[in-house]
């Protein structure tokens, strides 16, 4: 029985890694770090820390602290997100659903626990949730479990009684490594990629899934 759903933050409810990227280029720019494009592959699943060190150790600077560029970053992304951050498709009406069908809410993200009620403040549904956690609240951030562990011990939820949403591979093996069954929602141009089997399911948009919620049997089994 689906007691809980997590639902990872960006990316899947909000259409954010545009503001991350660029973010990472304005402000590393600006402390004079090259940025290259096949690089910023590597960075879209880091940590923002992991980000800062990556560069730092790439191209060091010696004008501001790891952590003062790594503030600015998020400052920035948070500038973004206020001012200009939209829903992913069908954010609003599943989480009517799911608070309707009386089922727990939670949230799992690597962004930094600033950033969180930037984005439930900006596409108002900070309400639906009952518990969100960050990577900068546990040890390590996805793909390690870690932070999903904690969101379901916030949420006074066992991890099978769960279902998690994730648009990234990194993602999806968190929710794995922490028993909860994931649902794949990749970007479009990655939908069909291979990488994704690793997840029972895998949707389109999250506007899908209420169609599923609706049969009478519906399983993740």
């Amino acid at each position: 029985m689906m007691q809980a759903v997590i639902f990872d933050m960006d990316g899947l409810l909000i259409d954010s890694e545009p503001f991350w990227k660029q973010a990472e280029f304005d402000v590393f720019s600006s402390v004079g770090v090259e940025i290259t494009a096949d690089l910023t592959v590597l960075t879209a699943a880091m940590t923002t820390r992991e980000v800062t060190e990556f560069w730092y150790a790439k191209q060091p600077w010696y004008d501001a602290s790891l952590e003062e560029v790594e503030d600015r970053v998020v400052e920035r992304v948070k500038y973004l997100i206020e001012t200009q951050g939209q829903a992913m498709h069908g954010v609003h009406d599943l989480l009517d659903s799911l608070q309707q069908a009386k089922v727990k809410i939670g949230l799992a993200t690597n962004s930094p626990k600033d950033i969180i009620p930037s984005v439930l403040q900006r596409l108002n549904i900070a309400d639906y949730f009952m518990a969100y956690s960050s990577a900068d609240e546990v040890s390590q951030g996805k793909p390690a479990p870690d932070v999903y562990q904690l969101t379901l011990e916030k949420l006074g939820i066992e991890a099978h009684q769960c279902i998690a949403f994730e648009d990234s591979l990194g993602g999806i093996k968190a929710a794995l490594a922490a028993g909860i069954k994931a649902i794949a929602v990749p970007h479009t141009d990655e939908f069909d990629h291979e990488k994704f089997d690793i997840a029972p399911l895998k949707l389109k948009t999250l506007a899908d899934f209420i169609q599923l919620l609706e049969k009478p049997r519906f399983t993740m089994e």
